[in-house]
């Protein structure tokens, strides 16, 4: 009950719901604490615990929707006589004969192929409105474009269609149409300060991970001491970000701390020479699958046929069984590779199969040139897989020790540290524990302390 009591006037204020807010939540709900979470960028996909600050105004497009609402699958939507939908994986199209006249964006996870905003195109080939689509098929939100493909404004719409907010991108101003009151809000800060006030969140503190909007909004709220919070977790470049050296030199109006989430803004920002007494560390809590089991079983995930070192690992460690999982079809080059007894392949893997696969295999190969499919590094790492990767091919360094991210030509020193771990229990013990260490796993007492 004490430590609900630190945090229980907190709220969690996010810039959008991407993967490391999502990371923070989580962490908080883990540390015991159910705090409320706002997101300013709604993308309509957010959970139905996530209040959004547009969402709000716009009326409850679940209950409209009806019990059986989804998202609209790409070929779903609806386009003129003759026209052709078409996707992949990755994305979809709209085409009147040879011509490009739309693109379909999905939300995540793409392969799933969920319609989150279709862009439409001009007779020559410049977008001039995209469709914003929400969890529930329907269109909330429509972005307009100049003749040269530039944001004009963007209109929300309530679940029959009204339009409720419009915001202009030229001069900044946001319009709300609030019970049958028109309100205009020269700053987006502004508009979600009055957002505060008529979702009654009265909490003394704000949470928030974005130097833009949410740092705005703190700063306008009055306070008798700074008890806001930043939770950092992009990278640093050559400077430290000028509105946190306003947090630095006491010219925030309510916040005074930093907490830092990953290694690489960490470690440069004492390069920099942040100041110590404001700047602390404080990773995620990750809500782990399972705990590693010593099986010999390693997984692939990759759309591309070009798998560095693959073959040369597979004939070195026969003791290992690879599983090599593609969402597409594999080339001839790649279903080679099932003439080893120890390797499985899997075509256009189903999602069911996938996530037995992360569950059977106690390593993970981020070996795959070009792009990652199904956030597989995160996901091996929530799975306690021991990650190995080659500085050409890593995808996603944050949950990866640098000490197991090898130059492709140093490919032989990975291999030996591969077969130290399949050799010896406590050495993959260590190596993991150095992968958490280097992803700033974190436990809940540390969030207690805030």
């Amino acid at each position: 009950m004490e430590r609900a009591v630190k945090v229980s006037d907190a709220i969690l204020l996010f810039d959008n719901y991407g993967q490391d807010s999502q990371s923070l939540h989580t962490s908080f709900k883990i540390a015991g604490y159910n705090l409320p979470a706002v997101v300013i960028e709604d993308d309509g996909f957010q959970p139905d615990e996530v209040m959004s600050v547009y969402g709000f105004f716009l009326g409850d497009f679940k209950s409209a929707s009806g019990e059986n609402a989804k998202p609209k699958y790409f070929n779903e939507i609806t386009v003129p006589d003759y026209w052709e939908i078409s996707g992949n994986n990755s994305n979809g199209k709209v085409q009147d004969m040879s011509r490009e006249r739309g693109k379909i964006f999905y939300a995540e996870p793409k392969h799933k192929r969920l319609v989150r905003i279709v862009d439409w195109y001009d007779e020559r080939g410049i977008v001039r409105f995209s469709d914003h689509y929400n969890q529930y098929g329907a269109i909330f939100a429509r972005t307009i474009f100049s003749e040269k493909g530039k944001r004009v404004n963007k209109t929300y719409f309530s679940p029959e269609g009204r339009e409720i907010i419009v915001e202009n991108f030229v001069t900044g101003d946001i319009i709300l149409n609030e019970s049958k009151e028109v309100r205009i809000f020269h700053t987006k800060a502004d508009f979600v300060l009055h957002f505060f006030v008529k979702a009654e969140l009265k909490q003394k503190r704000i949470f928030f991970n974005s130097l833009s909007t949410p740092f705005f909004v703190s700063n306008k709220l009055s306070a008798s001491a700074k008890r806001d919070v930043l939770f950092w977790q992009e990278s640093v470049n050559k400077e430290i970000p000028g509105n946190m050296q306003m947090i630095f030199n006491g010219q925030a109006a309510r916040t005074a701390t930093v907490m830092v989430q990953k290694k690489q803004p960490y470690d440069k920002l004492r390069t920099l020479g942040a100041r110590r007494d404001m700047v602390h560390r404080l990773g995620f809590i990750y809500p782990f699958e399972k705990e590693n089991g010593h099986k010999n079983e390693a997984l692939i995930c990759t759309n591309s046929d070009r798998i560095e070192y693959c073959a040369e690992l597979v004939k070195a460690l026969p003791q290992m069984h690879f599983h090599i999982a593609a969402l597409t079809e594999m080339s001839s080059k790649l279903m080679s590779m099932e003439d080893y007894d120890n390797v499985s392949l899997y075509p256009g893997v189903k999602a069911d199969v996938l996530d037995e696969l992360f569950v059977k295999c106690d390593y993970y190969f981020d070996i795959n040139h070009e792009t990652e499919i199904v956030s597989a590094v995160r996901r091996a790492f929530l799975h306690n897989h021991l990650i190995f990767a080659f500085k050409e091919t890593a995808h996603n360094r944050d949950y990866v020790a640098e000490e197991y991210i090898y130059p492709s030509e140093e490919a032989s020193r990975m291999l030996g540290d591969i077969q130290a771990a399949m050799a010896d229990e406590a050495v993959l013990s260590e190596h993991l524990r150095r992968q958490k260490e280097a992803a700033f796993s974190e436990n809940a007492e540390k969030y207690w302390e805030i």
